[in-house]
């Protein structure tokens, strides 16, 4: 599986996992260098699972928040702990 953005690969693995209709990459699959904290809201410390979004960016373009990690997982949500999952401006094939 790839996730691309822009016409440019930004993760692939063979490894990825579907959990909740979403798939997730294994963080050493997806080009962290791509990828910028983005600042937490109110709403986003109220995710029980610690989520941490990120804005995907290049140069000058940039997709905000089209990337997230649950750091601080609970149980139904363990098995993609730390990795990347994608959506908005990012397609998945």
């Amino acid at each position: 599986m790839q996730a691309i953005w822009r016409g440019q690969v930004i993760a692939d693995s063979d490894r990825t996992l579907d959990v909740g209709g979403y798939r997730y990459f294994p963080r050493d699959a997806v080009r962290m260098e791509l990828l910028r904290l983005a600042p937490k809201t109110a709403r986003d410390l109220e995710c029980p699972h610690g989520v941490q979004f990120y804005d995907v960016v290049q140069g000058e373009a940039q997709s905000a928040r089209a990337a997230w990690s649950y750091e601080a997982p609970r149980a139904a949500m363990q098995s993609v702990d730390h990795w990347i999952g994608f959506w908005e401006d990012v397609e998945i094939r």
